[in-house]
């Protein structure tokens, strides 16, 4: 079984933290507001699935601008 290291917040960690939120609340919002908001769900798949095949992520980017370093 494979575990992260959970003694720092490193780049990786704050990424797929990040991806849940956005999921979860999108999610949320399309089962209160509007279904249309499932789009921004699957944005994140998207980007999640674009960041594996290339290693380009604008989340990732941010991320490091802020001065996370990558725990890989």
């Amino acid at each position: 079984m494979y575990c992260l290291k959970k003694d720092t917040w490193y780049l990786e960690r704050a990424l797929y933290l990040t991806a849940g939120i956005i999921v979860l609340v999108s999610l949320t919002l399309a089962l209160t507001v509007s279904l249309y908001w499932l789009i921004l769900t699957g944005l994140v798949g998207l980007n999640q699935v674009i960041f594996a095949l290339t290693g380009f992520c604008p989340t990732a980017i941010l991320l490091h601008k802020l001065g996370l370093k990558s725990g890989l």
